[in-house]
């Protein structure tokens, strides 16, 4: 959660107004995040200061909701990516909100998407093996409100993630 999240603060999901220099700067540290102030100024080409203002108003306007580390998964053991397509009764709003709730606290699940066509939800889930992906989906995931099916896929192989976001609809 941001820290404008925390506050209360609130923040139209609209986009924003984004000049070529605001665009440099999503580019600069979408490459990474780690670099001084100093060094992404001079790849922008303004000077420090001015650059620091940029980067604190993208935060502020919620452009730029945080700054993760990237880990090997399988490095550290979580071997088995999973889409898992979750049916639900769509009817009971309450029991949407309590499911949406439950897949939030849920730490396996990296992430949720309310989405159409069949299905609910379609998580992705990170676990060690398949038999840890059998009983989490037994003893978590059938134990939520509202699940009616489950469908499950698995990732054979990875061909892209992480992704940095597309900036060329900007413009800038």
């Amino acid at each position: 959660m941001s820290e404008s999240e925390k506050s209360g603060q609130t923040r139209s999901a609209g986009p924003v107004t984004l000049d070529r220099y605001d665009v440099a700067i999503l580019r600069a540290l979408q490459r990474d995040a780690r670099q001084s102030n100093a060094d992404l100024a001079a790849s922008i080409g303004l000077s420090a200061a001015p650059t620091w203002r940029r980067v604190r108003r993208l935060e502020e306007i919620g452009v730029i909701t945080g700054y993760r580390v990237e880990i090997d998964r399988r490095r550290i053991g979580l071997g088995v990516l999973a889409f898992v397509r979750v049916d639900t009764e769509r009817d009971n709003a309450e029991a949407m909100r309590a499911l949406e709730a439950a897949f939030r606290e849920l730490p396996e699940v990296i992430a949720c998407h309310y989405i159409s066509g069949a299905g609910t939800f379609e998580l992705q889930v990170l676990v060690s093996d398949l038999d840890a992906y059998s009983r989490w989906t037994m003893e978590r995931l059938f134990t939520l409100p509202n699940v009616k099916d489950v469908h499950t896929s698995f990732s054979l192989g990875e061909v892209k993630s992480g992704a940095a976001l597309p900036l060329d609809h900007l413009g800038a």
